[in-house]
């Protein structure tokens, strides 16, 4: 199984910026999705989740109402749109994926079975 996370870079502040995670080997994540962040010097954090059909999703306070993940499982791929981005957002993206749904949101990073390789966000002020 392999994940495979891009669409980081360098942007302003205010700006957006589209994470892609495409998964390969993994016919479907029967699990969640999810998106983890990693500022220098600090522990990995959870962004968000969605299930399994993409009807439900849950995020982080520090995110909710300015980034949006969704999945298309037909291109095996789970996104995460980010705008009104800060310089507070400035980390490596981590996306995950669970073989199993565990019946509560997949805020912890035990909770999920694979990691992609992370992609790096940096937001200038």
């Amino acid at each position: 199984v392999q994940l495979q996370a891009s669409g980081g870079g360098l942007v302003q502040s205010g700006d957006s910026l589209r994470l892609s995670c495409a998964w390969s080997g993994l016919t479907i994540s029967r699990g969640e999705m999810g998106w983890f962040r990693q500022a220098p010097g600090k522990e990995r954090e959870f962004v968000a989740t969605i299930s399994r059909s993409g009807g439900s999703t849950y995020y982080a306070d520090s995110v909710k109402g300015r980034f949006t993940i969704s999945r298309d499982n037909a291109k095996n791929t789970v996104y995460l749109q980010m705008r009104s981005l800060k310089p507070e957002d400035t980390a490596i993206y981590y996306c995950a994926a669970q073989t199993q749904p565990t019946g509560v949101p997949g805020t912890d990073p035990t909770m999920y079975d694979y990691w992609g390789q992370g992609t790096q966000v940096t937001v200038s002020s």
